[in-house]
Parts: structure tokens; C-alpha cells; sequence
């Protein structure tokens, strides 16, 4: 069979989203990142807004994000993410806006701009990827570092005495007034990718519908940081990360 046959469109298993351009990604092997971006690419370019999108990526490894994805793209400073998309999406109701955020961004220094945000309704979504590290610079404790984890910070486990305990931060969010969809997802099997976008764009119609705010909170893999192989942190995460950050639906109206 000649190549032109089998690219044929009704050949095609699988085709890279539109939006996702060639550029080569810096993420480590195993990141969660790429998959996501796909996600995001895919369903943006499904509900056809791809000339209406504007995503806000602040500091952290997804801070490259807009050398990935052809959509409009502005960087805030760090944590910022939400009062930006506040922002934009008050002065363009016409746009779907969502932020980009890691757990050291969203839930350290960002942790008043995401719960104000979120509090007020705001019609945004967060797409928040959970790794309970900070990767980008250097693997310390996270607010999300589990209980006995070591990293870079805390290299003989994270101690309740000393740093106190993870923030749930997804949880927290879930209890507020404002948000309509905070849900918890991953990406590490080919069904949890599928219910994953399910969920992403069910966040994206709530805010094109004036539903208030959605969180889809993606628990990941941090490679480097964690010190492990890709496959070796995809067990890792399931057998300790899903038990204290189970995945589903926190709230759904």
C-alpha cells in the first residue's frame, strides 16, 4: 500500500490536533504536559474557537506553553494567573479564557488570586496540573508534597511538625459559592486521557455559558523531580498520589 493510501482520510487512526504546532517540546520524558496541551488543542479546536481562545500561563515548567499551542497566549507573573483571566474575560465575555497552572503557582503563591477568583465567579476555567513538586526550579517541597515525600527541600520526607500538611487545595475550592465543575483527573492511561477531555470540555462550555468558575485539577508525574523513570512515577502516582488526591468529580452543578 502506497503512503498517500494510508494517510487517507478515512484511513487516519490518530492525527495531531491542528492547533499543536511542530515546534519540539522541552518537557522531561513522562511529563503530564504534553498530554495536556494536546487535550486543550483538541477540544478548543472541536468547539471551533480557535481564533477566541486566550490562555494565561504564569511562571513554572508550563510557562512555554504558548510555543506549543497556536492560540493567544499571555504570561502573568507568577501566581497572577487568575486576576489576569479575570481581567481579560470581563473586557472580552466573548473569549474562552482559562489559566495554566502548576500546584507551586496555584497553591503557594497564587493561593489568594485562585480562591478570590474562583469566589467571585468568575466565568474562567483553571487548568490546574498537580505534581505536588516544584519542577521547574529545582524539585522543592510543594503546598501539595505529601506527607513523607522527599524532595530537593525535604529530603527525608515531607514531616507534618515541621512543614504541617498538604494542601487540598481542589477541595477547598469545591466549597465555594462561585465554582460550578472542580474535578480531578489524570492522564496516565489511554481511558483516563478520554475522560479527562471529557471533563476539560465540559469546563470550557460552563464558561462560555456564564456557569462561574471551573477547576480541572490533573494529578501528574514530575520525572526529574521525583527522581524516578516515567514508568516508575506512573506507579508511584497511583499507588501514593491517587489515595490522598483520588480522582473524580469534587463538584459538578
Amino acid at each position: 500500500m502506497e503512503i498517500n493510501e494510508i494517510i487517507r482520510p478515512e484511513n487516519l487512526v490518530y492525527n495531531k490536533p491542528r492547533l499543536m504546532n511542530n515546534n519540539t517540546m522541552h518537557y522531561c520524558p513522562g511529563c503530564s504536559h504534553g498530554v495536556i496541551h494536546k487535550l486543550i488543542a483538541e477540544v478548543t479546536d472541536e468547539m471551533g474557537m480557535a481564533e477566541k481562545t486566550i490562555g494565561i500561563s504564569p511562571v513554572g515548567c508550563a510557562v512555554f506553553a504558548y510555543n506549543y499551542l497556536d492560540i493567544d497566549w499571555i504570561e502573568a507573573a507568577h501566581g497572577r494567573a487568575p486576576a489576569v483571566a479575570t481581567a481579560v474575560k470581563r473586557l472580552n465575555p466573548d473569549r474562552m479564557v482559562f489559566t495554566y497552572q502548576g500546584d507551586g503557582d496555584l497553591a503557594a503563591i497564587g493561593t489568594a488570586e485562585t480562591i478570590h477568583a474562583a469566589n467571585r465567579g468568575e466565568n474562567i476555567v483553571i487548568v490546574f496540573v498537580n505534581n505536588a513538586i516544584y519542577g521547574m526550579t529545582g524539585g522543592q517541597m510543594a503546598p501539595t508534597t505529601l506527607v513523607g515525600m522527599p524532595t530537593s527541600t525535604c529530603p527525608f520526607g515531607r514531616d507534618v511538625s515541621l512543614n504541617g500538611h498538604p494542601l487540598k487545595i481542589t477541595d477547598m475550592l469545591a466549597k465555594l459559592e462561585g465554582t460550578c465543575l472542580v474535578t480531578r483527573q489524570s492522564v496516565h492511561t489511554a481511558a483516563a486521557v478520554r475522560k479527562a477531555k471529557k471533563m476539560l470540555r465540559l469546563a470550557f462550555e460552563n464558561s462560555m455559558n456564564g456557569k462561574g468558575t471551573s477547576i480541572v485539577e490533573f494529578v501528574s508525574t514530575c520525572s526529574s523531580g521525583w527522581k524516578m523513570t516515567p514508568d516508575g512515577s506512573n506507579k508511584w502516582m497511583e499507588e501514593n498520589m491517587f489515595p490522598f488526591y483520588p480522582l473524580g468529580d469534587l463538584k459538578n452543578n
